[in-house]
């Protein structure tokens, strides 16, 4: 296993949660090379023009698939041979594993986003919310922006830190680099316009699947961090409550993704917010249900205040699974001391 995924969480204890400690801290620093993301995404934009080809004699499932594969596989073939050099593996480990998180950097643009909402001219609450998200908010006022922020912030919690996260403590920097390529596919190519249904399907399938597991957690750990605050007498800056496991999974089925519902109902309802409702993508109207409370509940809207007690939320969250995650990893690698000295 450390042969093939090296520093996984299982080998390697700390790496995982030095990422997050460094992800939350510093973000996304500008640095002299181009993020490992951004060349990902280049590559998957050479692979369009021979998939196009392709699709063109009915193969567009197909050359995706293929696309998808061979981005996956260049990236985690990239990684193992960067991260098993003698002479700064580890230190390109610890690179490659905080560059994956985007926790860090997801909270900060939806903080700059809250404050062009809250007092920025409204064309520029606009242009700042629409760096964030695929729908259109040409024609959104404050309130709407306001909750489409919400969305995206809730929804990636799990494409932005816990799927690479999870993957990162399975099977080290290679599974989360092979994580972030499929993500980076689905992410440019997987959409159901007609440009992209045939050539995106398998980058937005292979998310789906790689998200699966994560995305479930995520109810887990936004519910154990709501229950946690309470039983520690923290300040909880949320003002909802928990619906119940069943009401939670219930709202999420409703919407087409498989995943993205479960942290966003989550969210809401802790929240006290309503989320997701019918959006604009590409000029088409998709009538989504609404996720959280019944539109008759008190405190509906998405405030500057709802908004910090969100961002709190999440990277309290964050906290928790990385915690979680630790003691889980440093016990496995106490156990396994115990039986060599046992052995001994």
């Amino acid at each position: 296993m450390s042969v093939l995924f090296p520093y996984n969480a299982w080998e390697c204890w700390w790496l995982a949660p030095l990422a997050f400690l460094l992800d939350v801290l510093f973000a996304d620093p500008r640095l002299p090379w181009p993020h490992p993301v951004t060349l990902a995404g280049r590559i998957l934009y050479a692979l369009e023009k021979p998939a196009r080809r392709l699709e063109s004699r009915n193969c567009g499932r197909a050359a995706g698939f293929v696309s998808v594969l061979l981005l996956a596989y260049c990236a985690g073939l990239v990684v193992w041979l960067l991260v098993a050099l003698p002479f700064g593996g580890a230190l390109l480990a610890v690179y490659l594993s905080w560059a994956g998180l985007a926790l860090g950097c997801l909270l900060r643009a939806g903080a700059g986003a809250a404050d062009k909402i809250e007092n920025a001219p409204l064309p520029e609450a606009r242009r700042a919310v629409s760096m964030l998200v695929s729908r259109d908010v040409s024609a959104l006022g404050r309130p709407p922006l306001a909750k489409t922020l919400a969305d995206t912030l809730s929804e990636n919690f799990t494409d932005a830190f816990l799927a690479p996260y999870f993957w990162l403590l399975m099977a080290g920097p290679v599974g989360l680099w092979c994580y972030k390529a499929v993500s980076t596919a689905d992410s440019m190519w997987g959409y159901t316009t007609a440009r992209w249904r045939s050539l995106g399907w398998a980058g937005a399938r292979g998310d789906d699947i790689l998200a699966f597991i994560p995305a479930r957690l995520s109810v887990l750990v936004l519910w154990l961090t709501d229950r946690l605050s309470c039983f520690l007498r923290l300040k909880r800056p949320w003002q909802g409550r928990w619906p119940g496991f069943r009401l939670v999974m219930r709202q999420a089925r409703g919407l087409a993704s498989p995943n993205s519902g479960l942290p966003m109902a989550s969210c809401a309802w802790l929240c006290a917010g309503r989320m997701a409702g019918p959006s604009i993508y590409f000029g088409v109207l998709v009538d989504k249900p609404w996720l959280g409370p019944s539109p008759d509940s008190d405190r509906q809207d998405w405030d500057t205040e709802r908004l910090a007690a969100l961002r709190a939320l999440l990277l309290r969250a964050g906290l928790v699974a990385a915690a979680l995650c630790l003691a889980a990893s440093a016990s496995i690698h106490v156990c396994r001391f115990i039986a060599h000295l046992g052995n001994g």
